[in-house]
């Protein structure tokens, strides 16, 4: 029976609907994908935006520190010793740095001459070793000593981070070195001839080559800057090392500060506008404070951006979590410390660390104990900090009274101070603290001055948080210069690696790590000498001693070995020991030390090292088991093996582990599957 039209047009309506329908749905379809597209998009600006936002002030990680200053500090754990214990690193000069019979007069304002003989000086700053660093004797007599001072540290802050220095050629590290005196240029034009001038004392005595030569040593292409703000050079240095960071002008930076005294001259010009302290001590904030004592020293510190750090499983020693600088501009004089700006430098530090000021339990200041800078650095830090502020009230400190004024290395070193105070969670004391200055309003308790090691103050908000700890810094130039930075401990330790039943747990499966593994570890020592070799022994043997007084818990031999082959630059003359135990090790060690015998090889690497090459041939080398140990310990061939795994998935039948060292095993010397 024929259709009728009727029925025909009924099925055309039917089918244009449904074609319509379809079209719909399609376009449905595709609208939804575009608004999924369009949703990603958007939080793919979202997620530059946040990072926009961290790159301009976000955290930036201390993970390494440098340093060399009075009491016989020549790293961070003497200088944390030495804060602890509340030591006084000022001396009585007599002829160390010049002629005391000479220079020294007790009448203020004595032509010619300086009242008084107390310094803070550092150990033996004329002892250089010029073949470590690759630079001939004849160089080494022209430079600086603090130009040397400044390779000695800069190589101490890598290596306290664990990073060998060939492990950051050629990449974007900066230098930024905050340096202020040319106490040896001065001596040499006045007390040299002409013709003893030699090229090197360009580049040995200039400002730009402190910076310049560590990052031509090294092969660092970041920024290399030097910074002269007087006092607060390396505190302003930090600063711009921070924005360099965060712009991703630099990944890495190494950020210090040196002063050494060699030239009477500058001593005399203080001691002549009444500036040096007649008793000989920093007083700071006490009401007996008569002015500052001259110091040396130099302080380094390796800085990152804190995520990445993280990522690189790096030792984080506090965080640096804001940083300002401004000038006092037109104020009462050029030297003369400005309230207002002092207040407007901290105001912009805690903005750009965006936390409260009621956040911050300690301040290490400026401080330098002169009767007109202190009254007014208290009323700035009360304006800024004292404020509202809850119980308990703000502590304020300063390492001026246990090292002296150490100037353009002042900033580092209260860097380093407050740096390892939030570590520990303690405050040092402060030293030369007797009555509260009379011109200093403290009526309002919101302040106080550490006299003894005082425990990190927690406002009553952060005590369910006690590992949550921030500080402030303050350092103030002569001419005007002014810096502020804002620090936060670091509350967790990561893991420098994962364990191979901690990445099985993510990654792998079980079945092929084994839990009675091989523990032999691979611990390398080396140095340019065997005398240096055999004082790096030395070291660990006392490490050890420490380490066994403070603590029962056994040396982390797989952090050891990782240490000592990747964390260290490796020298000509090696000693190697393979341990399996931590009581091992101390016993090798020992015996050594001792002379004797124990299971280990000394050699020394010849000029013509050669290059290594493993190979693994096809059939006729493999067995089972073949590569096990390899799998159980080495994250980068078991990735390699999960690889080959899928790769083979589809020409093999049997699982490439299984194969290897499962219950398949067997298969292996059959020609297919070899």
């Amino acid at each position: 029976m024929k259709t009728s039209d009727t029925d025909n047009k009924k099925l055309n309506q039917q089918s244009t609907a449904k074609a319509l329908l379809e079209r719909s749905i399609r376009e449905i379809k595709n609208l939804k994908q575009k608004l999924k597209e369009h949703d990603l998009k958007i939080k793919e600006l979202d997620l530059k935006i946040v990072e926009l936002e961290l790159g301009k002030n976000g955290p930036i990680a201390i993970v390494g520190i440098g340093c060399r200053y009075p009491g016989g500090i020549i790293d961070p754990d003497s200088f944390w010793e030495s804060l602890k214990e509340a030591k006084n690193g000022i001396t009585e000069l007599s002829n160390e740095r010049w002629d005391m019979d000479v220079f020294y007069d007790p009448k203020p304002q004595t032509p010619g001459k300086m009242y008084t003989k107390a310094a803070g000086i550092i150990d033996d700053p004329e002892y250089f070793d010029a073949d470590f660093f690759g630079i001939s004797p004849r160089e080494a007599e022209t430079m600086d000593p603090q130009h040397r001072l400044l390779l000695e540290t800069a190589y101490e802050a890598m290596e306290n981070a664990g990073y060998a220095s060939a492990s950051l050629s050629g990449t974007r590290t900066g230098v930024f070195i905050g340096i202020a005196s040319s106490d040896y240029a001065h001596l040499a034009s006045r007390f040299g001839e002409p013709e003893q001038i030699e090229p090197w004392n360009g580049t040995g005595n200039a400002f730009s080559a402190a910076a310049g030569r560590i990052s031509y040593l090294y092969n660092l292409k970041g920024p290399s800057i030097a910074v002269d703000t007087a006092c607060s050079s390396s505190l302003v240095a930090l600063h711009y090392a921070c924005q360099s960071l965060r712009s991703h002008e630099s990944d890495c930076a190494l950020v210090g500060g040196v002063s050494l005294l060699l030239n009477p001259g500058a001593s005399i010009i203080f001691s002549g506008a009444g500036m040096l302290s007649k008793s000989g001590a920093c007083r700071t904030f006490s009401d007996d404070a008569d002015g500052y004592v001259r110091s040396e020293g130099a302080g380094m510190v390796m800085i990152k951006r804190l995520a990445d750090a993280e990522k690189a499983g790096d030792n984080i020693l506090a965080v640096i979590r804001g940083s300002a600088v401004n000038q006092d501009g037109k104020s009462q004089g050029l030297t003369a410390p400005n309230e207002t700006a002092q207040i407007d430098v901290i105001n912009a530090a805690l903005i750009d660390a965006n936390i409260k000021s009621e956040e911050v339990g300690y301040i290490e200041a400026h401080g330098t104990g002169t009767p007109l800078g202190d009254p007014i650095e208290i009323a700035a830090i009360q304006h800024s900090y004292g404020r509202n502020r809850d119980a308990p009230p703000l502590v304020v400190g300063t390492v001026k009274t246990n090292l002296g004024h150490t100037e353009a290395a002042a900033g580092v070193a209260g860097l380093i101070k407050l740096t390892l105070a939030l570590k520990k969670g303690q405050i040092p004391a402060q030293l030369h603290f007797k009555q509260p200055n009379s011109h200093i309003d403290w009526q309002d308790g919101s302040i106080v001055i550490p006299t003894e090691l005082t425990h990190w103050p927690l406002s009553a908000k952060l005590q369910t948080q006690p590992d949550t700890r921030k500080g402030g810094l303050s350092s103030f130039g002569f001419t005007g210069t002014n810096a502020h930075i804002i620090l936060e401990s670091y509350p967790r330790i990561p893991d420098h690696k994962s364990t191979p039943e901690e990445y099985s747990q993510d990654i792998i499966s079980q079945d092929f790590i084994s839990q009675d593994k091989d523990n032999h570890q691979l611990v390398a020592l080396s140095a340019k000498t065997p005398k240096a070799l055999d004082e790096l022994v030395d070291r660990y043997q006392l490490l050890m001693g420490k380490t066994m007084g403070e603590t029962d818990e056994p040396t982390d031999l797989e952090l050891l070995s990782y240490s000592t082959l990747v964390g260290r630059d490796h020298h000509k003359y090696r000693l190697t020991f393979t341990v399996d135990s931590d009581q091992q090790w101390r016993d090798y060690i020992n015996r050594y030390n001792q002379h004797e015998s124990t299971p280990h090889f000394e050699g020394h690497k010849t000029k013509s090292a050669l290059k290594i090459a493993f190979l693994f041939p096809g059939q006729g080398s493999q067995y089972q088991g073949m590569g096990k140990g390899l799998y159980q310990r080495f994250s980068a061939f078991r990735e390699i093996i999960e690889y080959c795994e899928l790769q083979l998935a589809e020409l093999c039948d049997i699982s490439l582990k299984n194969l290897l060292w499962g219950d398949e095993s067997s298969q292996l010397n059959q020609t297919h599957y070899t």
